[in-house]
């Protein structure tokens, strides 16, 4: 029922706004919860609006905390098929990431979400974490792009953007431009 619900539901809004997409970001798990359930019901709306043809691209956006990433690893054993990227939320971790621990942990995700399209972030937000811009993210992304292992990147939030006229959102198109 809750899945036919969100099919009705999500074509409705997804055909008024005419979206191409979804990105999954489930962060509020109860601890010790039943990660089928989770991994099932968000499975099946995926592959329910993929093929309705509602939907091109579905993404999902774990990090690496203990409930949200087993369920999130559940969903992707099961339904990997059908999500185009792995949105990591790289700025879950410490402020103080320096460049050497961003990229194990890229590499520690693109295991956990294999042959996936694991994207890495930054957040414009100055109370998150993570490798930022003003500490080497772009070198990071620079590095990772001459060993063919930057998928994407994506960024966290544009309201905090905004107000510095997407200045990072736009290093990030360059950097994936001149990766082509």
């Amino acid at each position: 029922m809750w899945v036919a619900n969100a099919v009705t539901s999500l074509t409705s809004i997804i055909q008024q706004y005419d979206i191409d997409g979804i990105d999954v970001n489930y962060e509020h798990f109860v601890q010790g919860s039943d990660n089928n359930m989770f991994s099932q019901c968000i499975g099946q709306l995926i592959t329910t609006l993929k093929n309705n043809g509602v939907i091109s691209f579905a993404s999902i956006a774990p990090f690496d905390d203990g409930d949200v990433q087993r369920n999130y690893m559940a969903l992707w054993k099961d339904y990997g098929s059908v999500i185009d990227y792995v949105n990591f939320q790289f700025y879950a971790y410490s402020r103080s990431t320096t460049i050497s621990q961003f990229e194990n942990y890229l590499n520690q995700q693109a295991n956990n979400y294999d042959s996936g399209k694991v994207l890495v972030s930054f957040s414009s937000a100055p109370s998150k974490g993570g490798l930022t811009p003003d500490n080497g993210f772009f070198t990071a992304c620079s590095s990772l792009q001459s060993q063919g292992m930057l998928n994407g990147i994506f960024t966290w939030s544009a309201d905090e953007s905004k107000a510095n006229g997407f200045e990072y959102e736009i290093q990030a198109q360059a950097t994936l431009v001149g990766s082509r």
